[in-house]
């Protein structure tokens, strides 16, 4: 099956050091009337809806689901019953000075969760760069943040990278970078929830909703293990890890935190219960703000694995594959 050494059944566990024969593939992009696909070995290992409709008040904007591992099986969630406006992982902010681009239900102070005519949009307008063959494919993409009331506020350019198809480990990587600038002609105020007073929710950003299988899984961090113990902490990376429902084994997303040009640092917001979401919140805490013009860039790393890796694998793999 792989010409750099025998690959672990579901289950078994690599013994000892991380390898260094890995055997790497190529992947193809196929960009559709309103997605784009990503392809190795076979699998369609990720779509990506850049044009995705919705309902307005699930904040539409473009998102990728699938993610699959490179045995097939799911890494992401879609419109679960408990949020239908988690859509596999996704950017966003849930604060932008009074709107909401998360889409759901605002957070506010005095009256908590409420429902609000305040659910903006993320538009994609073009690409403006691809890479579709090699061991690596990408897109560079311009779009466009605008609110209820119709006003833009924000412009992006955001690129995907697709790569590290390591077939004899079974991994892939996804590396996303992403530049926000201010257009409104006023401040505005990037926060989170938690921003506004209600604790361990600061979720914002670049967040993947994982399979409801996967609710109890593992959390895992170089120093710590437990979804609480690393909500709202400061880590250079955390996997979780769960088992699948239909297929048998299970499969590891292993997320980096990256790297912010804003003042607060990343913080994350992760939860395996009630259901399993991850973020590397530029925002968890303390809010961004971004004067007219101003700019905020971030970028993250993700690595999607089809097993359930030991501690002692993920902290190596972490550690080798670190941006």
């Amino acid at each position: 099956m792989t010409r750099g050494g025998t690959r672990p059944q579901r289950g078994e566990a690599f013994s000892g050091r991380v390898r260094q024969n890995e055997v790497m593939a190529d992947l193809t992009l196929r960009i559709r009337d309103i997605d784009a696909v990503v392809t190795t070995e076979g699998v369609d290992v990720a779509r990506y809806a850049f044009d995705p409709g919705g309902a307005a008040s699930e904040g539409p904007k473009p998102f990728l689901h699938p993610l699959r591992a490179l045995d097939g099986a799911p890494l992401t969630a879609f419109r679960p019953w408990d949020h239908r406006w988690h859509k596999g992982l996704q950017m966003t902010w849930t604060h932008v000075s009074g709107q909401n681009f998360w889409g759901g239900p605002t957070f506010q102070r005095d009256t908590g969760y409420t429902q609000l005519d305040n659910v903006g949009s993320i538009r994609h307008e073009r690409f403006a760069a691809t890479t579709d063959a090699g061991t690596e494919v990408s897109f560079t993409e311009e779009l466009t943040w605008i609110t209820q009331a119709g006003e833009t506020w924000l412009a992006e350019t955001r690129t995907h990278r697709f790569h590290g198809v390591d077939t004899s480990r079974g991994l892939w990587m996804l590396d996303f970078a992403t530049n926000l600038r201010n257009v409104s002609g006023r401040p505005l105020e990037l926060g989170s929830p938690t921003t506004q007073g209600r604790p361990a929710a600061g979720y914002t950003g670049f967040v993947i909703r994982m399979p409801r299988a996967w609710t109890g899984g593992r959390v895992l961090s170089a120093d710590r293990e437990g979804a609480d113990a690393l909500m709202g902490a400061e880590a250079s990376w955390v996997a979780v890890s769960g088992e699948h429902d239909e297929v048998d084994g299970g499969g590891t997303v292993l997320a980096f935190a990256g790297t912010s040009s804003a003042s607060p640092k990343i913080r994350w917001f992760v939860r395996s219960e009630p259901f399993p979401v991850l973020s590397p919140s530029p925002s968890f805490d303390e809010a961004i703000d971004l004067a007219p013009g101003g700019e905020v860039s971030l970028a993250h790393r993700h690595v999607f694995g089809d097993r359930i890796w030991t501690p002692e694998e993920t902290r190596a793999l972490a550690e080798e594959l670190a941006p």
